[in-house]
């Protein structure tokens, strides 16, 4: 019997006919390949564009934001697991064509729509058409990802991106094998590529005791950070707390988190946040020259804002993002 081989991620699912692929969200049906998710959100929300997080791309809007079930990653602390390890079948979902969800984006007052909450990589062709609908709208496109995806079709999508957030999970192999699922070869494959590509990116690094939260964990991290992309991509270390499968471990105390902060200040990167803290000082921005506060930010409300056409209103110093 002809099998089918999937080449959108790193799994690289070879499918007999009705089998679907790891990530739950493809299947062999008929020879082809094809998704099981098209149209199909089973989360829909109006989100800040901070929860994302991005905090240097339209700071203060609202962004539409979407997601299907399925996910091609198994993380053992899943913040979303009840959509991203469930079939379609399983899950409630809407019925939205590409032209409702930017319709939704339009009555909403967002300025952007975010595939975000599972991955979009696993409904890449529902988010590439969103975004083709979007821009005619002027609508910008921003993904929250994993970044486990091949070279191909992310080429593909840097064609329609205003945005990446990427998490990254880990600086190890032995840590994406073992908590992911995955390895870390394509994640950073791909961080470097959307750099290049001069697409908007953020990273995020959610730190995990007894798992990721050592000094030479941090330490690796930044460096490769500084080495592979500059030392002016946001770098947010995020608190966890226990869920799925990882219930049995406490939240990350802040101390890590701030130790993870000065860690990467001390490598000379320049926009360094601590999420899921809300009242820390590190969720704000401040100016790399003159060290000023330039946006003040509490939870995801934005409560000041002294960039002024992606200048600081202080020291002229130019700050990079999207703030227009």
């Amino acid at each position: 019997m002809k099998k089918v081989r999937c080449l959108l991620c790193p799994v690289n699912c070879e499918l007999k006919e009705g089998e679907r692929g790891k990530c739950r969200a493809r299947m062999h049906i008929g020879g082809k390949l094809q998704t099981l998710v098209y149209g199909k959100p089973c989360a829909v929300h109006v989100d800040p564009i901070e929860k994302k997080p991005f905090y240097h791309f339209l700071p203060g809007s609202l962004s539409f934001s979407l997601a299907t079930a399925g996910c091609n990653l198994h993380c053992l602390y899943c913040q979303n697991w009840e959509i991203s390890q469930s079939n379609p079948e399983d899950t409630v979902n809407m019925d939205m064509s590409p032209g409702q969800v930017v319709q939704g984006a339009i009555d909403n007052k967002c300025r952007t729509i975010a595939c975000t909450y599972s991955d979009p990589v696993i409904f890449f062709e529902y988010a590439a058409d969103i975004a083709e609908a979007a821009h005619k709208n002027n609508i910008l496109n921003v993904w929250v990802t994993a970044g486990y995806i091949n070279q191909k079709p992310l080429e593909e999508a840097c064609t329609f991106l205003d945005a990446v957030k990427v998490d990254f999970k880990g600086i190890t192999e032995d840590f994406y094998e073992n908590v992911t699922r995955g390895h870390i070869g394509p994640v950073m494959n791909a961080i470097k590529l959307i750099k290049e590509k001069d697409i908007w990116l953020e990273l995020v690094n959610l730190v995990v005791p007894t798992y990721n939260d050592t000094k030479d964990d941090f330490s690796r991290m930044c460096d490769w950070i500084v080495e592979n992309l500059g030392p002016r991509v946001p770098v947010h270390f995020s608190k966890f707390w226990p869920t799925y499968q990882l219930k049995n471990l406490p939240p990350t105390p802040e101390e890590s988190l701030i130790q993870a902060r000065e860690i990467a200040m001390s490598k000379g990167i320049n926009y360094v946040y601590i999420g899921n803290i809300p009242e820390h000082e590190g969720n704000n921005t401040y100016c790399p020259v003159c060290k000023k506060l330039l946006i003040e930010r509490l939870g995801y409300t934005v409560t000041q804002n002294n960039i002024t056409s992606g200048l600081c209103k202080f020291c002229s110093a130019k700050i990079p993002g999207r703030w227009d």
